[in-house]
């Protein structure tokens, strides 16, 4: 498992797809509040003019010199909920980026949020 430390270093570099298509660039990593691992990152894709955060999970994520490889494809990253460039995702919306990918989403005991960006 890669560390948020680590991924955190990471921050500005390209990220590509399993086919290593470039997908865009890696912005903030958000951690499950449950086990402080990294969950989820935001991709900074778009033109210059319009640029957005599209979130992407980091499960099966590998590293390697000068990029971040997810296991999704680009056109479904491409297809992810998403927010403005200086947004902050909205705990109501949390869900959302979870079922988009498949992914059973565990709110904490007290209806915590899942995610917290590091």
């Amino acid at each position: 498992m890669i560390q948020a430390a680590d991924i955190r270093e990471w921050r500005n570099q390209d990220v590509v797809d399993p086919k290593g298509h470039r997908i865009g660039v890696l912005e903030a990593v958000y951690v499950d509040t449950a086990t402080d691992e990294p969950a989820v990152a935001t991709v900074r894709t778009g033109l210059p003019t319009r640029h957005r955060l599209v979130f992407v999970p980091l499960d099966e994520t590998t590293l390697g010199p000068g990029y971040l490889k997810v296991s999704y494809a680009k056109s479904l990253v491409k297809r992810a909920p998403s927010i403005g460039t200086d947004d902050i995702l909205p705990a109501e919306q949390e869900e959302e980026i979870f079922q988009y990918y498949g992914i059973a989403y565990k709110p904490g005991a007290n209806g915590e949020r899942q995610l917290a960006r590091r």
